[in-house]
């Protein structure tokens, strides 16, 4: 493993990429809790089309705010923007289980609502922290930005494994849906609560985690001085140590985008095709099997775990794609999976369903961490930031297309 000269390799290396990991667990855990308890929520709401709904309602939440934020970014303290996300993903899956002991489980208007309004937050939440780490990484090690996304794609893969657990141990009693679901919810609660303290007070204070602060700051980030402080260094040391830079030649914002557009592109595409299929179409248009309540459960399983394998496989360098062109012609190319699932639902089997989710999940965890990890390349540290917020925008837009196209599958099929 290669490091930077000068870089603290022995002093925090291994700590900061098993942090970086546990706060990309938190980043999504609690919105991908709402997306895997679907079977609930489906038979809680059974007009209102929940897994669809939801997930319309969060993006424009999370697209308006990352816009404001990525445009300001030079400009934010990004230690206060990311506590506030992780705030707001606590506070947001603490509503959903009092909602639902309010309520009795009984449904209705208002509790839709109100799991509407724990939606929209959850995209506010997700601005800030993911666009918040993907920037803040972005000037580290490409390995830090790995490893937090493998940890946003172990997010759904340990939801999904929850959610078989929890509906297997209740199945069997009363009401053993919704308690399923509630102690389903309360555990990812929890977990998040963890991911405020952990970047509250452990990440700020390892070192490897304080170099590469420094060296931004070095390079005239002043995104960087709050986390610094937070690490035991104050302004006036850092005053001492560093010849703070005006941004005399940075490149702007639409400078940047300009020189990653094919990049970007790539990215919205990737999840644009994603979330055209994965949780709408999967929940709601895959038909009944063998499987019964059991099969859309699995179905989002197979996903998310292809989808948290294939962020490891750029790991091994002969295997990591970093071609632009090739990137961007692999993500075009997954759209061979709209036909694939069309008639796999009409005619196929099970398992060849269960086989396209884990493709699904594969290609679109490999270009995920592919995309973001060429990119930044070349560039000042806050320029690396800048653009990790780009991207995650794309990415971002790519979903907000991706669930808006989810709707055409129910074209024909009626209301």
């Amino acid at each position: 493993m290669q490091t930077r000269q000068g870089e603290p390799q022995s002093r925090g290396l291994y700590v900061a990429y098993v942090v970086c990991w546990l706060l990309g667990i938190g980043c999504l855990l609690s919105w991908n809790s709402m997306l895997t308890i679907e079977d609930y929520y489906s038979s809680l709401f059974p007009n209102y089309h929940p897994t669809r709904v939801l997930v319309l309602v969060y993006q424009p939440f999370a697209l308006l705010t990352l816009t404001i934020l990525a445009w300001n970014e030079a400009r934010i303290n990004t230690r206060l923007r990311i506590l506030v996300g992780y705030c707001l993903f606590f506070l947001s899956s603490l509503l959903i289980p009092v909602l639902d002991l309010r309520t009795s489980g009984h449904g209705g208007i208002g509790h839709f609502l109100g799991i509407c309004i724990a939606s929209a937050l959850f995209g506010v939440a997700d601005a800030h922290v993911q666009g918040g780490m993907a920037g803040d990484l972005s000037y580290m090690r490409h390995e830090f930005l790995q490893s937090f996304f493998a940890g946003v794609a172990a997010s759904g893969t340990i939801t999904s494994i929850l959610r078989i657990v929890t509906k297997a141990a209740f199945q069997a009693s009363e009401d053993g849906l919704r308690k399923g679901a509630l102690t389903f919810f309360f555990i990812s609660t929890c977990f998040v609560l963890g991911c405020v303290l952990l970047y509250a007070f452990v990440f700020p204070h390892i070192e490897v985690i304080k170099y590469y602060r420094l060296e931004a700051a070095s390079q005239g980030s002043k995104t960087v001085v709050a986390d610094l402080a937070a690490g035991g260094l104050t302004l006036e040391s850092l005053k001492q140590d560093l010849e703070f830079h005006k941004e005399v030649n940075r490149l702007s914002t639409f400078q940047l985008l300009m020189q990653n557009v094919d990049l970007a592109a790539a990215l919205f595409l990737t999840y644009a095709l994603t979330l055209s299929i994965f949780p709408g179409f999967l929940a709601e248009d895959t038909g009944m099997h063998k499987l019964g309540s059991w099969y859309a459960v699995i179905l989002i399983a197979m996903f998310n775990v292809g989808d948290f394998l294939a962020r490891y496989i750029p790991l091994i360098e002969n295997m990591k794609l970093e071609s632009r062109w090739g990137l961007l012609v692999a993500a075009c190319s997954r759209f061979l999976f709209i036909p694939c699932f069309y008639f796999t639902a009409k005619y196929g089997a099970q398992g060849w369903m269960l086989l396209l989710c884990i493709f699904l999940g594969l290609s679109n965890g490999y270009l995920t961490v592919c995309i973001l990890v060429t990119a930044p390349k070349g560039y000042k540290g806050p320029e690396q930031n800048s653009l990790g917020n780009l991207l995650v925008l794309s990415l971002l837009l790519g979903v907000f297309a991706g669930v808006t196209l989810d709707w055409l599958w129910l074209i024909g099929k009626g209301w």
